[in-house]
């Protein structure tokens, strides 16, 4: 049996993929860079932070201090740490950790991911923990855990042609539910952002805070295109039942103001924040909803610091903040220094 650690659970670090001049960044590298730095060095005052670049000695002079992050060379096709980084399982039979690495083809085969795709095989001797290789379309983003038998996710990503074409909804739930060790999942039919790649990853949607509680995306404006699907999305949540039968508390966020890059509308969304030990980094736009926003995780989050971060430049490549980032739990060591 299999138990799949919730992002809310003590972590041992967290993993990131830093720009470089041949990813999507770099009509705007600089930029992206700077956003990085926010974010490791956030996540540094608060535990060990694992950065991978394509030039090692290049980076660590964007950081001041060094303290808390490892840097690991490697050259990847892009930065989006949350699909194509392993996700981890504790295998309960041998009492050990165990990094599932599924295969990742950029969302459906939409852009090259190659070298993505091999990431975690080519640097599998930095972790504490032996790795397998799953033969599964699936990323990250796309599940959410609630470390009490649920697995949440959308139909939308997971059920799409462009994934796993061969495998009916049951076999799917089957694979799931053994890699995983969960009891059920949970399908959102509803729910989208303009812009997206991802096939609406759960991770901009909705999400696990604890065992009980899921916080999403909520649109108030019914001439906002988004309102409708939304709408339904919620009294999807609403019907949902945990493995006890009991429905989950929710806790709503605004969704941000249209935001237009290229005279494309861009997936800005606040439930793109990444829970690590102690603190939620939060996205942030520069938009009117973000002290809403803060105000409610403030509330939601008891115990744990807010840290706004800019994320304006990430979501012009349609991605936030938990995407590009990666936690493993407190059963994963690093061999690396």
């Amino acid at each position: 049996m299999r138990y799949f650690p919730a992002e809310f659970e003590p972590q041992s670090f967290v993993q990131l993929i830093f720009p470089h001049p041949q990813s999507d960044w770099s009509p705007y590298l600089e930029e992206a860079r700077a956003c990085f730095v926010n974010i490791a060095t956030a996540i540094a005052r608060y535990q060990p932070c694992l950065i991978i670049c394509d030039d090692v000695d290049l980076v660590k002079n964007y950081f001041t201090n060094h303290e808390n992050l490892i840097f690991i060379p490697y050259q990847s096709d892009d930065t989006w740490a949350r699909d194509c980084s392993v996700l981890s399982v504790i295998d309960e039979d041998e009492d050990e950790p165990l990094l599932l690495d599924f295969t990742f083809t950029g969302w459906g085969g939409k852009f090259d991911a190659s070298r993505d795709n091999a990431m975690s095989g080519a640097i599998a001797d930095v972790y504490g923990a032996p790795m397998k290789k799953i033969d599964l379309i699936l990323e990250g983003g796309g599940v959410e855990t609630n470390a009490n038998g649920s697995l949440l996710t959308t139909a939308e990503c997971l059920l799409n042609p462009n994934r796993n074409p061969h495998l009916t909804k049951a076999q799917t739930e089957s694979i799931l539910k053994k890699e995983f060790g969960v009891e059920q999942i949970l399908w959102l039919n509803h729910g989208y952002l303009a812009g997206d790649d991802t096939d609406s990853h759960i991770d901009t949607l909705a999400r696990f805070i604890d065992t009980d509680t899921i916080m999403y995306v909520k649109c108030d404006d019914k001439d906002d295109e988004h309102y409708d699907a939304l709408k339904k999305m919620e009294e999807e949540l609403e019907a949902l039942r945990d493995i006890e039968g009991e429905p989950f508390n929710l806790i709503a966020l605004p969704l941000c103001t249209p935001a237009f890059y290229d005279d494309e509308r861009l997936p800005a969304t606040y439930a793109n924040f990444l829970i690590i030990n102690d603190a939620v980094l939060l996205p942030v736009y520069n938009d009117p909803h973000d002290s809403e926003a803060i105000a409610i995780c403030e509330k939601a989050f008891r115990g744990r610091d807010i840290i706004p971060i800019d994320c304006s430049v990430l979501i012009r490549q349609h991605g936030s903040l938990h995407c590009v980032t990666m936690q493993f739990p407190e059963d994963i060591s690093l061999r690396v220094k």
